[in-house]
């Protein structure tokens, strides 16, 4: 039966399905694996080699290859066991860098839904908290476990040889730690689930407030972002706290037992040898052995802590590589016949799924090919929402998205997105350079006489050309050293570089003051020239010469045509002209 959140398990299934996602260095694991096994062998020989060194002490008659022998095991159990921990160490780091790599291609292939349903902070804490879980259990434990295992056969082994008798005392007593470790082992794998949680939250909300600590700081919101952090961090150490009770328990407990196994082999030990049923090097071999078992058994209590946080991690992990993809197959070439219009049939959205209505009511509209058509309505209307069904964002529930006849659907995504040049309201900027925010995107090299081309178009090469240092002048963080006209302008620089054959606006020159907005508006027309433009109106005025326009009324279309014939027959449009033309008197 598969396993639920609700029952923990070892969680070693997990681990191997994670397996599948990582880079395994096959050959340096099998090598560092023998280095393991050889150190392991080498601490199993020691005592042996102790033991002969003991009695022939007492004999007075000390041999030097008995020496030899022991120093060549210490050697050899240093040098492997150096080796060994650097190989696993590299083999762990080189398999978590493999994996959080597919888990950040998986997150930037996610589609937008996901995104809207989760914060920033959650795929974040995935890649970075959940990974460094799985992380050091590969480096420090699982492969000590493994040969902790191997030591404690052998050495369970040899003392039976030594003396069965004080060996059954240890075999006797381990299944009564196991039986204390398992309800713990279950209690900590609720705790740590809950751990990773909470520091998924607490990484997402610091992230977002840092993001916006502009706007924080604007409404003197700091107070309140201060105990909402403070509250998440309280939590984050009350889970803390519980962990550090478990294993305050588990580790002395285990300690406990094998100190009280340690007085009762001395002791009773200490009998046999003063009743000649045991040699002293017998004893103090056996006493070494012990050691060899004890040590690797209080690991193990480390050793399934780290397996249940883990476990917890893992599944979160799975969940995310296991999530649906944006579709990026290889789909059909996109068009390039006589009639490449847009057209919108029979369209229904919901951003859920789930509502009746949703945000597009069955709407039905073409946009011609190589004409400018814009969009006008009530704020939501679902004017954005048309944006991003044509950039496949999103998919329509019900009809379809026809491109030269074709649906939208049927195009490869990396090809149908080339198609695209979109320049929104926000003109969202990357940390980084105006030369790397221009050409971004842009698989192909790009030289700087056509950066420079693309921004005198966009009336930014000026502006530019003042700052210190050009083109190469660091932007800051989403743009933040430059002016809302300013990153609007290199948005369309970059819109402009794309070259596509379909324009997106999204009132692109709402930032510029009235001389760069001429400018623009300029750039714009011969930029629309020969291209399938849509543009989101919401100042009129700008609009006012488009081949058509469509009015969107609550997610329905309620009126298509030029500003003329909708300011003659359709009153919602009427009424909007009037009252933004008033004052200029310039409507018909």
């Amino acid at each position: 039966m598969t396993k639920t959140s609700n029952s923990p398990g070892f969680g070693f299934a997990n681990i191997l399905k994670l397996m599948r996602y990582m880079t395994f260095p096959k050959m340096l694991f099998s090598f560092a694996l023998i280095l393991s096994l050889l150190n392991t062998g080498a601490s199993l020989i020691v005592p042996l080699f102790t033991r002969n060194l003991v009695d022939k002490l007492s004999l007075d008659s000390l041999e030097p290859s008995v020496i030899y022998f022991l120093i060549g095991a210490f050697i050899v159990q240093a040098v492997s066991s150096g080796l060994s921990h650097y190989m696993l160490s590299y083999v762990g780091q080189r398999m978590v860098a493999g994996l959080r790599s597919r888990l950040w291609e998986k997150v930037l292939s996610l589609p937008l839904s996901y995104f809207d349903q989760n914060r920033s902070g959650e795929p974040v804490s995935r890649i970075t908290q959940d990974t460094s879980v799985v992380m050091n259990l590969v480096t420090q434990h699982l492969i000590s476990f493994f040969t902790n295992i191997i030591s404690i056969i052998g050495a369970v082994s040899i003392l039976f040889f030594l003396d069965w008798q004080m060996t059954l005392i240890i075999v006797i007593v381990t299944p009564f730690a196991l039986l204390i470790v398992q309800p713990l082992g279950r209690r900590m794998y609720r705790i740590s689930k809950k751990t990773q949680q909470e520091m998924a939250s607490l990484t997402s909300d610091l992230n977002q407030v840092v993001s916006e600590i502009r706007l924080v700081k604007a409404s003197n919101a700091e107070t309140k972002e201060k105990s909402n952090g403070i509250h998440r961090i309280e939590e984050l150490f009350r889970f803390g706290r519980k962990e550090a009770t478990v294993q305050a328990v588990l580790a002395p407990f285990m300690t406990l037992i094998m100190m009280a196994v340690m007085v009762i082999i001395i002791g009773y030990g200490g009998y046999r040898v003063a009743s000649g049923a045991l040699s002293a090097g017998d004893l103090v071999a056996f006493i070494l052995y012990v050691f060899q078992i004890v040590v690797p058994f209080s690991q193990f209590a480390s050793f399934f802590t780290q397996l249940q946080k883990v476990h917890g991690a893992s599944e979160r992990l799975i969940e995310m590589m296991n999530m649906s993809e944006e579709v990026k197959q290889e789909g059909r070439e996109i068009p390039h016949s006589a009639d490449r219009s847009i057209l919108f049939d029979h369209v229904r959205f919901a951003y859920n799924g789930e509502e009746e209505e949703g945000v597009l009511k069955d709407i039905t509209f073409t946009i011609p090919e190589r004409k400018v058509t814009a969009i006008v309505g009530p704020s939501g209307s679902g004017k954005t929402t048309i944006f991003s069904l044509l950039e496949r964002f999103y998919s329509p529930q019900e009809g379809t998205i026809l491109y030269g006849g074709r649906s939208i659907a049927d195009f490869s995504l990396k090809a149908w997105r080339e198609q695209i040049g979109y320049v929104s309201q926000e003109s969202p900027l990357l940390a980084g350079t105006i030369r790397e925010n221009i050409t971004y995107g842009l698989e192909r090299s790009v030289a700087l006489e056509e950066v420079e081309e693309a921004a005198r178009m966009a009336n930014a090469h000026e502006f530019i050309a003042q700052l210190p240092r050009g083109y190469d002048t660091e932007v800051g963080e989403r743009g933040m050293k430059l002016s809302g006209g300013q990153r609007q302008r290199i948005a369309i620089a970059r819109a402009i570089l794309r070259n596509p054959r379909i324009l997106l606006l999204d009132e692109a020159t709402s930032s510029l003051d009235s001389a760069s907005e001429h400018e623009v508006q300029k750039a714009l027309q011969a930029l629309m020239e020969n291209r399938t433009t849509v543009v989101i109106a919401h100042r009129l005025s700008t609009i006012v010469g488009a081949d058509q326009i469509i009015v969107l009324e609550y997610g329905k279309v309620t009126g298509a045509g030029t500003h003329d014939q909708l300011f003659a027959t359709h009153s919602l449009y009427r009424e909007l002209a009037r009252k933004q033309f008033q004052t200029s008197g310039s409507f018909t």
